[in-house]
């Protein structure tokens, strides 16, 4: 299973904004990350729709996270940044012609394994990456003094 660089940009962007404790501006993140600002568009974007983040235009704007850290759990995250297709073909009944679909065992093996990958990434929430010690040491490496 590979995630797609969007799924990895979000997280990394609530976790920046988890960081924060308050609003950032899009730049803060994409120089802090190395990211380009036009994919971090996007990404903020589609996390406002879901309503993880909240974004203000204008003097005074800016994007903040929109729950405690403790509410955004990690599993639900990833299902609703991930848009890739079905990690095999059967998986899929519009397009699934396998025929040996009735008789395979590996569709339930792959079924609960995927489920078991989400329901670990839901046994964590944001506030398990941005942990005090984890604080200490992410500060200097995404918020400059001025930021921080």
């Amino acid at each position: 299973m590979r995630l797609s660089l969007f799924t990895d940009y979000s997280l990394r962007v609530l976790m920046f904004a988890a960081m924060r404790e308050g609003s950032f501006a899009l730049r803060d993140a994409a120089d802090a990350y190395g990211i380009s600002r036009h994919h971090l568009v996007k990404v903020v974007n589609h996390l406002a729709r879901l309503d993880y983040l909240e974004t203000r235009r204008g003097r005074g704007g800016g994007i903040i996270l929109k729950s405690a850290p403790e509410a955004i759990r990690l599993g639900d995250l990833v299902r609703a940044t991930e848009n890739q297709p079905p990690l095999v073909e059967c998986f899929d009944p519009a397009t699934q012609t396998c025929p040996i679909r009735c008789a395979c065992r590996l569709k339930g093996i792959l079924e609960r394994s995927l489920a078991a990958f989400y329901d670990e990434l839901n046994a964590h929430t944001l506030a398990d990456l941005v942990t005090p010690s984890a604080r200490r040491q992410l500060r200097p490496l995404l918020l400059s003094p001025a930021l921080s």
